[in-house]
């Protein structure tokens, strides 16, 4: 079970115009910002990953304006973990579990997180904060992963599993975050 001691984020590409592209866009970009503000409060480190920054723009403003003190790491690789930098932050943090959010679906949290597993990671898709331009590409990465697996969460059965109980001081800013 996740709890705030063994788990971190993984945030990719959720950048420029792709990600206003993405089926259901604004909720799906709200739902992204619930969760790194969840993350954020419970205090679970975040690898932030931007592909080709040059050619497909920046981290989307309401995404970035989250990510304040945190550094990307650029990759040009779809697979995350083909990129050096990013595999010594994993190692870094140093924590079994990663719930990953981001685009597209199908090709770049496809590729990092089938080597995550491959790695012997735990990969927690966060289904309502992945995304593609098409839904059925999604669930097809969704259901490779699945085999492969990983396991499906959502953004509020994941926070609620990190927060663990109503009586915590950081409940409430969990709560005020989905509703």
């Amino acid at each position: 079970m996740l709890n705030c001691h063994n788990t971190g984020l993984i945030v990719i590409d959720i950048q420029g115009k792709l990600a206003t592209l993405m089926e259901e866009g604004e909720q799906y970009i709200a739902q992204c910002r619930a969760l790194i503000a969840g993350a954020k409060q419970l205090d679970l480190p975040i690898i932030w990953l931007e592909q080709n920054p040059e050619k497909l723009g920046s981290t989307h403003p309401n995404i970035l304006s989250l990510l304040d003190g945190i550094k990307p790491i650029t990759k040009f690789t779809f697979d995350a973990c083909r990129e050096p930098s990013f595999l010594a932050a994993i190692a870094k943090e140093n924590k079994p579990n990663w719930l990953i959010c981001g685009i597209e679906a199908h090709i770049c949290v496809y590729q990092t997180a089938a080597s995550l597993l491959q790695n012997n990671y735990q990969v927690h898709l966060v289904n309502d904060c992945i995304a593609a331009r098409k839904g059925e590409n999604k669930q097809l990465a969704v259901n490779k992963l699945q085999h492969l697996g990983a396991r499906i969460t959502g953004l509020e059965m994941a926070l609620f599993e990190l927060v663990k109980d109503c009586r915590d001081e950081r409940f409430k800013g969990i709560l005020n975050l989905i509703k």
